[in-house]
């Protein structure tokens, strides 16, 4: 049974492949420049911020205390995929909840320079729990689900696995 962890939510909302892939430990290719480029500005942007804190199998970008409250950051280079970082995020403030951990979330695009507050909704949580159910039956597949192209495969990673 995989492990769903705030990445898996992140591709289920971009491609369903994507999800079967990275359940197997099938990594995207690392040479890929949109890969690096997304490395080099998590590693960048918001240095005095603390920065990859692990809490159980996720990881957060950014973590902070702001007037009392705990702040959840998620660092992407667009907003363009703004659903999938939006359900990430609230993801991980699902994930915080659950340990009794009370968070807002601020999804950040550096490049942009916007930011975008996140709550957790009661019907973004009822999504995220299918999301969940999802994830875990197409993880359990045996085959990934047809490649299927969309705006994003350009972009994408896995481009030769799919259209090679």
């Amino acid at each position: 049974m995989v492990s769903v962890t705030g990445t898996l939510i992140w591709y289920y909302y971009i491609c369903p492949r994507e999800v079967w892939l990275m359940s197997r430990h099938l990594n995207p290719s690392q040479d890929d420049p949109f890969i690096e480029i997304g490395r080099l500005i998590s590693k960048e942007a918001y240095q005095r911020e603390r920065k990859e804190v692990r809490v159980e199998n996720i990881v957060i970008d950014l973590l902070k205390s702001s007037e009392g409250e705990v702040v959840v950051g998620e660092v992407k280079k667009s907003s363009k995929y703004e659903k999938s970082a939006k359900m990430q995020i609230c993801y991980y403030l699902m994930r915080l909840k659950a340990l009794g951990i009370l968070a807002k979330g601020v999804l950040l695009f550096p490049k942009e320079k916007k930011r975008i507050e996140v709550d957790l909704t009661p019907e973004i949580e009822e999504e995220l729990k299918n999301t969940i159910a999802d994830i875990k039956a197409i993880s359990e597949k045996e085959t990934p689900p047809p490649a299927k192209k969309i705006k994003f495969c350009a972009k994408c990673g896995y481009k030769e696995f799919c259209w090679a």
